[in-house]
């Protein structure tokens, strides 16, 4: 990837960390099911009217719209209303790197090179430790909803990497248009007229402020960008870039919810940065023999016929 970005990722990875401490602020004013819905609602509408159609097969907007959408968000806000806190849930997410860079390999036939898997590792490393560390002392079927969600992550990646929309404005709105109808659905089954009665009668500044932080600036801004990147680059590439979400949702639940994190965590922190430093380091970065080693494969590789199909 180009230095420009990964400055996007890095910046990407940011808007996403601190928007699990927005997260934890918005369930505090609505149920989980229909606060995804309103998530999604200020990113599509009235947006949608003025776009213009997708420029991809509608099967891929549905697809994407229901595991990325209802499925990883639907999972995650309800995880989150059901105990898990905001840092350790921004780090047990990612885990998602690891389902992206299985369902690329499994349905892409990606097939990323040795020093990308070690950076991978290294840093799932970090998110096991953590999640051993924390995991085990909170709500277990909160944490497994978490994971549930982070493999629709992978998944919803590796669509977007199939559906290659050209346009992530037009993709991004479409997209959101889709799960919302679906979640109110569920926010009706699970969750009650009578609250979402009381939540949307009760609406305050800071509810309001959480829903736009997380429709326009996470999501909006957030995978318009992510879509961006998984057109240019492998989705194995840019995954592991997600890695450094936790760095920023475990420091901002520090400082803004008061969340602890003791060793094991600070020590999981340094496994993902170095993990990600590994991921990021281009063949063309690498010193004597090995760099030449890599460009050796890589003239062979060019003169490989790739898989059929």
């Amino acid at each position: 990837m180009s230095p420009r970005h990964i400055a996007l990722a890095v910046l990407v990875a940011a808007v996403w960390g601190v928007n699990f401490v927005v997260i934890h602020i918005g369930l505090e004013h609505f149920p989980p099911f229909l606060f995804g819905a309103l998530r999604f609602a200020v990113v599509a509408l009235p947006a949608i009217f003025f776009v213009g159609p997708p420029k991809v097969a509608w099967r891929w907007v549905v697809a994407v719209g229901l595991t990325l959408g209802v499925a990883k968000f639907g999972l995650l806000f309800f995880g989150m209303h059901a105990g898990m806190p905001a840092g350790l849930s921004s780090l047990v997410l990612q885990s998602q790197a690891v389902f992206t860079a299985v369902f690329a390999a499994a349905l892409l036939r990606e097939r990323p090179p040795a020093q990308r898997i070690a950076g991978l590792a290294i840093a799932f490393g970090g998110i096991a430790l953590a999640a051993v560390d924390r995991g085990l002392n909170g709500p277990v079927g909160a944490f497994v909803i978490v994971i549930v969600a982070a493999a629709f992550w992978g998944l919803s990646n590796v669509l977007t990497r199939r559906a290659a929309p050209p346009d992530a404005l037009r993709w991004m709105v479409w997209m959101s248009a889709v799960p919302v109808l679906p979640l109110l659905a569920l926010s009706l089954l699970f969750e009650g007229p009578a609250e979402i009665g009381r939540a949307l009668t009760g609406l305050t500044p800071g509810g309001i402020a959480a829903v736009l932080y997380v429709g326009l600036g996470s999501t909006l801004f957030g995978f318009m960008a992510w879509t961006h990147l998984l057109g240019r680059y492998d989705a194995s590439a840019v995954a592991p870039y997600s890695l450094l979400v936790p760095v920023f949702g475990m420091s901002s639940s520090w400082l803004l919810l008061g969340e602890r994190f003791g060793p094991p965590a600070v020590a999981a922190t340094v496994l993902v940065v170095v993990g990600i430093g590994i991921t990021a380091l281009g063949p063309e970065r690498l010193p004597g023999s090995a760099r030449r080693r890599a460009r050796r494969s890589a003239a062979l590789a060019a003169v490989r016929p790739g898989p059929a199909g």
